[in-house]
């Protein structure tokens, strides 16, 4: 990838870009606007002159051009929510399929390790070579790991390929919200972000009764393989729209990289979701690899502190920023509702297909869900438009977000349908309404400059809190089923056999005759009463946190007067 340039004359180029506006100061160098401060906002240095980094890189665009812009982004956001509904559906399918319990964990974890350890390089790389062409980037791996998900004939391999799209999707979701943050005031950000939201919000819906329609049809894997070509598709539009300068430098790009802080923080990364992916799963908790990968997750996270603070010139994250209260405040909110709210993705079909259902009986009760997310970003995103406030309004959503997960910890096996409509619909306008509200947070506390990068974190602390949400609710789901069944039949002779078939697949369960039938459901529905039970105390952990953000200004214009 290279980085845009303008010629010296600043007439306009082949990479010239599409909203450029030429802004520079003599020297022809595009340049950025920003906050200096949490408390105020400045425009001038300290002698009452125009600072460079406050001046914007594109002027603001209009309504029609933006439209076309973030649409053809929006497909790929599209496509990465698409893609986590359907898994989330077919998780079962495709571990019976291969006949491994500790594949349903691993398909989404897989995708979460490789997200979250490549978010944190997609804001300052994409700062660095463009967005265009970081979003290519994603595109092209999200398409391959599709590819290799749905040719894969053994678990490595379609784990592998979970790893690969996870590296791609990671982009496509992070990279709109910077194009939007580069191209929209903060004032109209919300609103922007709420119609980004529809995407995501209609791609998750259809992706739950989509997946689980191709599984009964023609099986698991063209779910994924239909996926290419529409992700080509969406590679091909970005090439042709997106053209958003970089901000030039007198290091070549190369250069640029901070290549340290980027391994350190991917081994850090890495380390610890293998090792909470692999407790309780793959291996017991005491096991050597979990008193291995855990210690030295922690080491490298350490040396990224230091290389970033002391010795990257163009740190992928600054530490610093995340001494503010309110990034801090917004990160840890971002990283505790994730945890809950994958959690519930992964865990509603499940009860659903406990309760009787097929696969896309059971994605057609998370639709209210999809429907929350889309509904609730728009309507936050108008309300801090009409009133540039978005403190009480986080407060209100958090109140929602616990009512919610009240109701999914109230679910047995009659619970009436229109129940479960009003809880995850309630799930979902809360969910979106909290990403939107901190987003707004994080880069109001910030310089214009270091939205990108402030913007990768909240990812970051977003596919860490995926991974180690659904890690949390599996070792809860698993050794609550495993410690009633066998409180329940150890006394058989074939226990161990027959426990693990009931725990490995659901279909064992309607082999059973009534009487055992009935009790074997109610092992498994107390199992996930007791995982709703534990993400609505992390829900309630996030929406403590979330009381020490701070309201700042959110302005009207790019160059935040």
């Amino acid at each position: 990838m290279a980085s845009q340039e303008h010629t010296s004359s600043g007439a306009p180029t082949e990479t010239s870009p599409l909203l450029a506006n030429g802004n520079s100061h003599g020297n022809g160098k595009p340049t950025y606007s920003g906050e200096v401060s949490d408390e105020e906002n400045q425009t001038n240095d300290v002698n009452g002159n125009p600072n460079e980094d406050n001046v914007p890189l594109v002027e603001e665009p209009s309504t029609g051009k933006l439209l076309i812009v973030m649409s053809s982004i929006w497909f790929g956001t599209f496509l990465a929510a698409l893609d986590s509904t359907i898994v989330a559906t077919l998780s079962a399918p495709i571990s019976n399929s291969f006949n491994s319990l500790s594949l349903l964990s691993w398909l989404a974890s897989a995708y979460f390790i490789s997200q979250a350890a490549c978010q944190p390089l997609s804001g300052r790389l994409t700062d660095i070579f463009g967005r265009r062409a970081g979003l290519i980037f994603s595109n092209i791996f999200f398409a391959a790991g599709n590819l290799i998900c749905g040719l894969a004939t053994e678990e490595w391999v379609m784990i592998f390929g979970r790893v690969v799209a996870g590296m791609g999707g990671g982009g496509l979701t992070s990279i709109s919200t910077f194009v939007g943050s580069d191209l929209v005031p903060l004032r109209r950000r919300g609103v922007w972000q709420g119609f980004g939201n529809i995407s995501y919000g209609v791609g998750a819906g259809l992706g739950g009764v989509f997946g689980g329609w191709i599984n009964d049809t023609w099986g698991w894997r063209k779910a994924f393989l239909i996926q290419v070509p529409l992700t080509v598709i969406s590679g091909i539009i970005v090439f042709f729209t997106v053209k958003i300068p970089v901000k030039q430098s007198e290091k070549s790009a190369i250069k640029r990289v901070d290549f340290l802080g980027a391994f350190t923080i991917i081994t850090a990364l890495v380390l610890l979701l293998l090792g909470l992916n692999s407790g309780g799963n793959i291996v017991p908790w005491n096991h050597p690899l979990i008193y291995t990968t855990l210690p030295l997750s922690f080491i490298s996270l350490l040396v990224y502190i230091y290389v970033e603070d002391k010795r990257a010139s163009e740190p992928l994250i600054p530490v610093r920023l995340l001494l503010n209260r309110t990034v801090l405040s917004a990160c840890l909110t971002n990283w505790f509702y994730t945890m809950t709210t994958l959690a519930v993705l992964f865990y509603g079909p499940l009860y659903f297909q406990v309760r009787g259902l097929s696969a896309t009986e059971a994605g057609e009760r998370m639709i209210p869900q999809s429907v929350g997310i889309a509904v609730g970003s728009v309507v936050v995103g108008v309300i801090m438009r009409w009133t540039g406030r978005y403190y009480i309004l986080s407060v209100i959503v958090q109140c929602i977000f616990i009512a919610a997960n009240i109701l999914t910890s109230s679910f047995n096996l009659t619970t009436a349908a229109w129940i479960s409509i009003i809880a995850f619909f309630l799930v979902g306008i809360s969910y979106s309404g909290m990403l939107t509200t901190t987003l707004l947070a994080l880069i109001s506390a910030v310089e214009h400059k270091e939205q990108a990068v402030i913007t990768s974190a909240s990812y970051v602390f977003r596919s860490t809190g995926s991974a180690i949400g659904i890690t949390i609710a599996s070792a809860v789901f698993q050794n609550i089923l495993k410690i009633r069944l066998w409180a329940r039949f150890g006394d058989r002779d074939d226990a161990a056999e027959f426990i693990k078939r009931l725990r490995d697949s659901l279909e064992e369960i309607y082999k059973l005759p009534d009487g055992q039938r009935a009790v074997v459901l109610d092992i498994y529905m107390e199992a996930l009463r007791s995982v709703f039970l534990t993400l609505l105390g992390i829900a309630v952990l996030g929406a403590l946190v979330s009381l020490a953000m701070r309201e700042h200004t959110l302005h009207r214009n790019l160059e935040r007067k």
